[in-house]
């Protein structure tokens, strides 16, 4: 093919995708853009893409859509897909119009056999598969942080009938240095066997284990396990006629130890309780493995614990729509905050926040002047509905709402939503613009604890979460304060009273429990009881990442109940040589994160506008296949690929 002007399509907007379509664009292609993430999108066509980090560049685009199908009519001569390897086949669904001919179709997805499902539906003769060496994280949803690029990228014809075709690809990325080689079907096989051996030895570890890459790589006993699933994978792949070098494992071994403190993208999905591509990954060398009768317990093991990991997070997100969950609520309760009286008929613009808990659903609104003007909790897990739909219709009559954003457990469920954003975006964005300063952000939950740190622009820079069982949470708090025979507004009070440095040693809530009912059989005091289960809160807290330059800020509903906290975690970070020093409590916590809802509710609103004033919008809004993201509003977390 002439190195002249193209038309291509980039179909999903993860890091892989925009860091390709930024290069397209240098190279001096006409550059399509399709993602169903409209906020990304409308960010995209107002600011254009940039790359930080191991690469700098930033690129505008004219044609962005948010339906495959709108891209037909304008007849690319090429699409390169960087979804998730498992909504491949909904998003082929989807292009049944697409012709077989005169279209190269450029798989640059994780995984293995992603390129044989491009080839069953629009021919091998027009399938390229391509192995990216290079890997970024969404520091904004326009704006990528490219972690590293170990060239070359590879690049084929799968049954080697274009070979000119996958050389002008392999020139035109080149050419402005996302080097690129062209390579034969046998060799691309092989690449891609290698890349997913690569993700497939570390993705699933760091997601059970929620540590990334350079955690991983520095533990002995971590790295003999990658050194067993590789071994597996160099079994498999022998099997299948796929050869590696004498010193194959070494050199997985130090490529993998070059990638720094990165989330592979499977772990990323894993830890935010979303689907994976395990079956293309870890579960392929388990098919390849039965197809020939080789034992792969490493990859059967990590296939299994991702899936249940995964099916246990999908029903508990789900819980609160299903006959089981509401059997759990065994009485209706509702706390309403006062708030100061308004009429009905409010004029102007206001911007709804809905936090659905795993305990309780908080709501706030908020002006154009982001002063919040109303607030309200209700219990999520309740047979009887009716409170929540009442706060709605109660906000929906005082108050013209020009926008929603849903976040929480039970984000996707929530009928009328302009929008979804998780609660990591939602906690940095109000705690943002409540101090106008980077911060760790603390939130602890009914069922977590998530370690949030953003910079002084408010940008999530790290994020942690301690997600595996109950333990430090609100819910393991309140079944202690049920042991102890107190209200939860009384333990702070008790444990203030107490000067005991013993702590509860059990995490796990059913021996914390026994734990503490010995305690009561030795007749340890309650107040010393109280301070020690703070005590071991606090030290879990303590073990979690933070950034030692920044100030902490506690947010979440437990800390609104259990000031005692602050008071502890603010003398171990001291005690700690903590170098910001300060631990604060964010204005009403328990609302923190529905108010970052309301914010993103309000940007999303502003950015409607702004579209239908600009009458040279080309957004075209229809229904396809959607990426997931790192996170809905493209969290701040390395991704080992795609």
């Amino acid at each position: 093919m002439e190195q002249a002007r193209k038309r291509i399509a980039v179909v999903g907007l993860g890091p892989v995708g925009q860091i390709i379509a930024v290069h397209l664009h240098e190279a001096g292609q006409e550059v399509l853009l399709c993602d169903m993430d409209k906020s990304r999108m409308h960010l995209i066509q107002k600011e254009g893409i940039e790359l930080t980090g191991a690469i700098k560049k930033k690129s505008t685009f004219e044609h962005l859509f948010t339906s495959v199908r709108d891209i037909l009519p304008l007849q690319p001569d090429a699409i390169v897909f960087a979804v998730k390897a498992y909504h491949l086949a909904a998003l082929i669904h989807d292009m049944t119009d697409f012709p077989r001919e005169g279209i190269l179709y450029i798989s640059a997805q994780n995984g293995i056999d992603t390129e044989l499902e491009l080839a069953e539906a629009f021919g091998e003769t027009n399938t390229f598969r391509m192995v990216v060496n290079f890997a970024g994280l969404h520091r904004a949803p326009n704006v990528i942080g490219v972690s590293f690029f170990n060239p070359p990228n590879y690049v084929a014809s799968i049954d080697d009938s274009k070979t000119e075709a996958a050389r002008w690809w392999a020139e035109l990325l080149t050419s402005v240095k996302l080097d690129t080689m062209a390579v034969d079907s046998f060799e691309i096989l092989r690449r891609v066997w290698e890349k997913s051996i690569l993700n497939s030895s570390l993705s699933a570890l760091c997601g059970v284990a929620q540590m990334n890459m350079k955690e991983v790589m520095a533990l002995p006993d971590m790295v003999d396990i990658i050194e067993q699933v590789i071994m597996e994978s160099i079994a498999v792949a022998k099997a299948e006629n796929i050869h590696f070098e004498v010193n194959f494992v070494r050199h997985c071994l130090r490529y993998l130890r070059k990638s720094g403190s990165h989330f592979p993208s499977l772990a990323v999905d894993l830890m935010h309780k979303r689907p994976t591509e395990i079956d293309y990954l870890n579960g392929k060398f388990v098919e390849y493995g039965k197809k020939h009768y080789l034992p792969t317990p490493m990859h059967l093991a990590f296939t299994n614990m991702v899936k249940a990991i995964t099916q246990k997070s999908l029903a508990t997100e789900g819980a609160a729509h299903t006959a089981e969950a509401n059997q759990r609520a065994t009485q209706r309760e509702r706390e309403h905050f006062a708030l100061p009286a308004m009429t009905n008929g409010q004029s102007g613009a206001y911007y709804l926040g809905v936090d659905l808990g795993s305990a309780y659903t908080k709501i706030v609104v908020i002006n154009e002047q982001r002063d919040v003007l109303y607030r309200d909790v209700v219990k999520t897990l309740t047979r009887d509905k009716k409170p929540l739909a009442d706060i709605l219709d109660e906000v929906r009559d005082r108050f013209p709402i020009q926008a929603v954003c849903a976040t929480g457990y039970g984000r996707e469920q929530f009928p009328g939503a302009d929008l979804t954003k998780t609660e990591i975006h939602c906690a940095a964005r109000a705690v943002y613009q409540l101090t106008g300063r980077g911060a760790n952000i603390i939130d602890i939950g009914a069922e977590d604890i998530k370690i949030i740190t953003i910079d002084n622009k408010g940008a999530v820079q790290h994020f942690y979460m301690n997600s595996k069982c109950a333990s430090g949470t609100g819910a393991f708090l309140t079944e202690m304060a049920d042991k102890m025979e107190v209200r939860i507004d009384e333990m702070s009070q008790l444990a203030a009273l107490s000067s005991t440095t013993k702590e509860l040693n059990s995490f796990c809530t059913v021996f914390a429990k026994t734990e503490v009912m010995k305690w009561s059989f030795d007749q340890i005091p309650i107040e010393d009881i109280a301070r020690g289960v703070y005590l071991s809160l606090t030290n879990r807290i303590l073990k979690l990442k933070t950034d030692t330059a920044l100030p902490m800020v506690l947010a979440g509903g437990v800390i609104a109940y259990h000031p005692f906290l602050r008071t502890l975690l603010a003398a171990s970070f001291k005690k700690d040589d903590h170098t910001a020093g300060s631990v604060s409590v964010i204005t009403n916590p328990q609302f923190c994160v529905a108010l970052g809802a309301a914010l993103f509710a309000q940007r999303h609103a502003r950015l409607e506008r702004t579209l239908v004033s600009n009458s040279g919008a080309t957004i075209h809004e229809s229904r396809t296949i959607e990426e997931p993201v790192t996170s809905p509003t493209a969290l701040n977390i390395p991704i080992l690929s795609n």
